[in-house]
């Protein structure tokens, strides 16, 4: 069971143009948001909740979101949940959870596709 400890898995839609950024010694990361959605009755009538989630992506996983992904493929992922924290300008902290993908598979939806 120490595999579960911390571990996530995703099947959504991509919301944004994946953002990658080279370092100098060449290593990618690649940050992009994700929507999945539930469905339920309320009231009788069907009612669909998106929840985001931002996704980071380290080295071969980030070179593969580059280069065959755009904002919305269907994609599901496996990772780990991390938190950071950061100051703004004014002197807050804000905290941000992110999903660190260890790994991901295309699937068949492609609101966009350039093929």
């Amino acid at each position: 069971m120490s595999n579960l400890r911390n571990q996530v898995q995703l099947i959504g839609n991509v919301g944004n143009a994946p953002e990658t950024t080279t370092f100098e010694s060449g290593k990618k990361v690649c940050r992009l948001s994700l929507a999945t959605n539930e469905y339920y009755k309320r009231e009788g009538e069907m009612v669909q909740d998106t929840q985001w989630h931002n996704l980071v992506a380290w080295g071969k996983q980030a070179e593969l979101i580059e280069n065959y992904v755009s904002k919305g493929k269907e994609i599901a992922v496996q990772g780990k949940l991390t938190t950071r924290s950061y100051e703004t300008e004014e002197g807050n902290k804000k905290y941000v959870t992110e999903v660190l993908v260890n790994e991901i598979l295309f699937l068949g939806n492609n609101e966009n596709t350039h093929e």
